[in-house]
């Protein structure tokens, strides 16, 4: 498969532009290996706050591949206040950050030499993030699954807005699943995608098969907005019997709705929490190993650059 050779390739040392998101509690060695030796970036999670765990599956990442692999802090959620010392400790040299002020670590990580891209759901974020100088965005249109803005912004809007207000290179998140959709973020000026939705209902991914199912048989308005105007972030989930009723009815906790994460991630109980999964659930038709998402998605990628530029060019 041909290599991708732009800005986001050579900032993380990947022949794929294509980033694994960092799903709490998935995003762990046994995707993100599989990720990283496909070609990928694979991201290890520590939204979860266990940091034992996450110490263990760093080890077990060097074990598993030897190619590049990154970490995520979700600032939000960080309980550890030495957590840039723990990720540096790591070896680790590319983080993402997310869910926060992108300025509380940046330049600590910098001065420690890695790589840092921010996750950004609005222009303001993406403008904030590049004066705390970041390397990079991660651009996530409310598309996408999981905790998101309020005020989400679909990724045909907010992709090429922010591309054209900024000069770091962009990564395309919220949306994202195979080469026509790779091809789109970067004709809308995106030099990568993160796919988050397509490696959870992956082979490797670490999650109960009824939740992988229940992807595959969704249709593109099988997922629910949740918390609109609510406390805390909003979601965007799977439709089930919990999350139509919290659809309805503003929770008086969000987190509260993830007590039993554990029993829905790999216990297989779609109602005891909140599944979060993007509107790209439409489209994915079948569950298919990490290799062969990112081999038919960069395939896909060269294929409809080509036709498009016999036709049009």
């Amino acid at each position: 498969m041909r290599p991708i050779d732009n800005r986001v390739t050579r900032l993380l040392g990947v022949p794929y532009p294509i980033v694994q998101a960092p799903m709490g509690w998935i995003a762990r060695a046994q995707l993100a290996s599989a990720v990283s030796n496909a070609g990928g970036m694979g991201i290890i999670e520590t939204s979860s706050g266990d940091l034992d765990a996450i110490r263990g599956e760093i080890r077990r990442m060097r074990e598993l591949t030897d190619r590049p692999f990154g970490v995520n802090i979700a600032l939000a959620y960080v309980r550890d206040p030495d957590i840039v010392k723990f990720v540096v400790d790591q070896g680790v040299r590319f983080v993402t950050t997310s869910a926060g002020d992108p300025s509380r670590y940046c330049a600590e990580l910098k001065e420690a030499g890695l790589t840092v891209f921010h996750v950004v759901p609005t222009l303001k974020g993406a403008l904030k993030a590049v004066e705390a100088g970041v390397d990079g965005l991660i651009v996530e249109g409310g598309e996408g699954g999981g905790f998101k803005n309020q005020r989400d912004v679909a990724s045909m809007v907010l992709l090429p807005l922010v591309c054209s207000k900024v000069d770091v290179p962009v990564i395309a998140a919220g949306g994202f699943c195979d080469g026509p959709s790779m091809a789109a973020a970067f004709a809308l000026g995106a030099e990568g995608i993160q796919m988050g939705t397509r490696m959870l209902s992956a082979a490797e991914s670490p999650v109960h098969d009824n939740w992988k199912r229940a992807i595959v048989g969704a249709a593109e308005t099988d997922t629910v907005f949740l918390n609109r105007g609510g406390q805390g972030p909003a979601l965007r989930a799977l439709r089930t019997a919990r999350t139509t009723r919290l659809e309805a009815t503003i929770p008086e906790s969000v987190r509260a709705e993830f007590a039993g994460v554990q029993d829905l991630y790999f216990g297989g109980d779609m109602e005891a929490a909140v599944p979060l999964t993007g509107q790209v659930c439409g489209r994915i038709e079948s569950v298919e190993t990490v290799a062969q998402i990112v081999d038919t998605t960069i395939a896909g990628f060269h294929e409809r650059v080509a036709a498009l530029a016999g036709r049009y060019a």
